[in-house]
């Protein structure tokens, strides 16, 4: 498992936006076979950050199946309009520092 994280920067007046169209994006990915989880986060301190976590099986399976799949298309389409506002988009792979209750 990796988890890709896209951190966002957006205005206030693009907040619903955002939220609007990760919540139409969500249905390619929980139809993508690739894709584990993902968890869409705003920060307290600053809105209008926001964080966005995807758990895929691999960076392999995101880069060459979902992003070459039949998902992406209609994914691509929700969320383009944001692309601009993106900080960070990175892979991460876990390590032996965790919990989880």
């Amino acid at each position: 498992m990796v988890a890709e994280y896209i951190r966002y920067q957006v205005a206030a007046d693009q907040r619903e936006a955002l939220l609007a169209a990760y919540r139409q994006a969500a249905a390619e990915l929980d139809a993508a076979p690739e894709c584990l989880g993902y968890e869409l986060s705003e920060c307290e301190e600053e809105p209008g950050q926001f964080i966005l976590r995807i758990e895929w099986t691999s960076t392999e399976a995101h880069l060459q199946g979902f992003r070459k799949g039949p998902q992406f298309a209609g994914f691509f389409a929700h969320v383009k309009g944001f692309y601009t506002s993106i900080q960070e988009m990175r892979h991460y792979h876990p390590t032996e520092v965790a919990r989880s209750k």
